[in-house]
């Protein structure tokens, strides 16, 4: 750094990056459970599924990301959808192909499958 506008420059660009995080967490969020338990249980192609189908269909305001443990062993792998607004949505038992049925009719149609939730697959 050789002068004060080359700090005000870092300063400007920081403040940027700031802004650009507070706005993705204004949009959909997909969280992947990536503990020991999700891992063993097939959460990475899953992670990988969701990650592809949404850059495939060029969504925008969605970030796909992991998180440890949710708490629900036995129910792995889970992802989580956050969409603003409304009460988050817990599908289990994923794999990659319920993943993408998911971005396909809950991202981009805003119709939760059902059958993939927390309260119906357990059934």
């Amino acid at each position: 750094m050789k002068s004060l506008a080359e700090l005000e420059a870092i300063r400007n660009k920081t403040l940027g990056n700031i802004n650009m995080r507070q706005d993705r967490e204004e949009g959909v969020r997909i969280v992947v459970g990536m503990a020991t338990c999700g891992i063993a249980a097939g959460a990475r192609p899953v992670l990988n599924a969701l990650v592809d189908e949404v850059s495939k269909r060029g969504v925008k305001n969605v970030i796909v990301s992991q998180t440890g443990c949710i708490g629900m062993c036995r129910l792995e792998p889970i992802i989580e959808v956050y969409v603003p607004g409304k009460e988050k949505v817990t599908y289990v038992k994923m794999n990659p192909e319920k993943a993408v049925r998911v971005v396909s009719e809950h991202i981009v149609n805003q119709q939760p499958v059902l059958e993939y939730t927390v309260g119906e697959a357990e059934q």
